[in-house]
């Protein structure tokens, strides 16, 4: 937003520019809890319904992070829930299914990592850990959001061996 005041033009800064983080910094802190989501949802494939329940479990965690008692997590929740919709006012996103879900897996566990590496870096201990734990949180709710298997929503697991193994990684790879 410019302001004339005195004759200056006056510049407000993005959000991100107070923790120290660059535009594409940010972008990468912005675009990972939807990763997270997207690949922890892919992880099994379980159906329309059960994935449209994974999403919007995900969702309902990242629209919590602004809740948090976090200040980088609730401005990167605040930022994502003005991009995407929020879910309490009935917004959902729409379902994404990579063509490769272990090649996606893989891809998001490697940004985790360099997140993970960046928050190391510019932010406290308690920043990074509530952010990393975050995540971690994310893809728990997606995982546990639908059984998989089972007939009629009947019977089946609650998370798949290879949900729990997407999850556990994530958790390995953020040291969370």
């Amino acid at each position: 937003m410019n302001d004339e005041r005195e004759g200056r033009v006056v510049i407000e800064e993005p959000a991100y520019t107070g923790f120290g983080f660059s535009d594409e910094e940010w972008g990468l802190l912005v675009g990972l809890p939807q990763s997270v989501l997207t690949a922890a949802s892919a992880a099994e494939s379980d159906g329309t319904k059960a994935t449209m329940a994974e999403g919007a479990a995900g969702l309902e965690t990242i629209s919590g992070g602004r809740e948090s008692a976090s200040p980088l997590v609730a401005a990167v929740a605040g930022e994502i829930v003005t991009r995407v919709g929020d879910p309490e006012a009935g917004e959902e996103l729409p379902v994404i299914e990579p063509p490769d879900p272990r090649g996606y897996a893989e891809d998001v566990l490697g940004r985790a990592k360099e997140a993970s590496a960046l928050l190391a870096a510019k932010v406290d201990e308690g920043e990074a850990g509530a952010y990393r734990h975050w995540l971690v949180e994310i893809a728990e709710q997606v995982v546990g959001a639908a059984s998989t298997g089972g007939v009629l929503g009947l019977g089946g697991t609650e998370v798949s061996p290879s949900e729990r193994r997407f999850r556990d990684r994530l958790a390995q790879v953020l040291n969370d």
